[in-house]
């Protein structure tokens, strides 16, 4: 897999607005370690519980869908707390109640318009098992984390599945291609 591609998953765990002593908050899980996510059929994923256990001292921003231009919070500037649990990565957000996209985005948290996630990382090591049935599944072990995000639409983004894709169509390629091979030189010791 092309590790130059930055990596993007989006998990059905959900956030919740939280007001403290006039602060505001979002805060949820952006990573779980239970859930098994399919990427294609035949294709899953999961979590590793140890994946994040180095990639939180990095420079980390939470956004809104994964934009650039819509910081609500960085752990360097201490508006983003995360932490690593037996549940998976847990996330709270200070809100901004002086910039108008936080507080949007706060409203539509509270009111339950927006309440999923997601997770942009560099994967640094995983384990693939390929199964008998043809299918297979990758296990992240570790990553470098760089921003978590509040989405709209939780889903995995395209470059994210076609460098997994084009990684597994390679691999089945290359186990026709020595299936052929031992089959040819099979029937050549027969003849």
């Amino acid at each position: 897999m092309d590790r130059k591609i930055r990596q993007v998953r989006s998990l059905p765990t959900r956030f919740r607005a939280a007001e403290d002593n006039g602060e505001k908050y979002i805060e949820g899980y952006f990573a779980t370690f239970s859930g098994v996510y399919e990427l294609w059929p035949g294709a899953t994923e999961s979590v590793d519980s140890h994946a994040f256990d180095d990639a939180l001292a990095g420079d980390i921003r939470a956004l809104i869908d994964h934009k650039t231009r819509l910081v609500l919070g960085r752990n360097k500037a201490g508006t983003l707390e995360l932490k690593v649990d037996s549940r998976g990565l847990w996330g709270r957000i200070t809100i901004n109640q002086s910039d108008t996209d936080a507080m949007n985005l706060y409203a539509r948290v509270q009111r339950g318009d927006v309440d999923q996630c997601s997770f942009g990382f560099d994967i640094l090591d995983e384990k693939p098992e390929y199964r008998e049935d043809g299918t297979i599944h990758w296990t992240i072990m570790s990553v470098e984390l760089h921003e978590v995000s509040c989405v709209t639409f939780p889903a995995y983004e395209d470059t994210s599945i076609a460098a997994r894709k084009k990684d597994f169509d390679q691999i089945k390629t290359r186990q026709i291609q020595a299936w052929r091979t031992k089959t040819k030189e099979r029937l050549q010791k027969w003849h």
